[in-house]
């Protein structure tokens, strides 16, 4: 589910949806991003994310901080209604996180919000071996 967005750092259009999955607890959780947004769908999206900017966004563990790799502009966020729900494809999860970036699939629309819980990304924890 989208809990925020950032801007480009140069430009007022859509740079990252900021993801969020709710936690045990019912509070919505920054879990990762997805800035794979094509230029030409930029523009249109961010006429439709900033109609929808409203805090709190994230409830539980928010975007931001410092970070090895972030930067002033790249901490700041704004803050969406809790309506976009989006389906990413993502390589490793841990830690409450996206350890990769996703990859932005679709929007569901006919995912309730409430559903993108924790839960989704959850593994057994199984030994590889016995796997042989």
């Amino acid at each position: 589910m989208v809990g925020g967005f950032r801007y480009l750092e140069k430009k007022p259009l859509i740079g990252s949806l900021l993801l969020g999955l709710f936690n045990d607890s019912g509070l919505l959780d920054h879990v990762g991003f997805t800035s794979s947004i094509h230029d030409d769908e930029r523009s249109a999206l961010t006429k439709k994310v900033e109609g929808l900017i409203k805090p709190p966004g994230f409830t539980g563990k928010a975007p931001g901080g410092p970070r090895r790799w972030s930067t002033k502009h790249s901490s700041e966020w704004q803050p969406l209604k809790t309506t976009l729900v989006v389906e990413v494809q993502f390589d490793h999860f841990t830690g409450g996180r996206f350890r990769h970036g996703t990859k932005f699939l679709r929007w569901r629309p006919e995912k309730a919000p409430q559903a993108c819980t924790m839960e989704q990304v959850r593994r057994e924890s199984r030994s590889a071996l016995g796997l042989l």
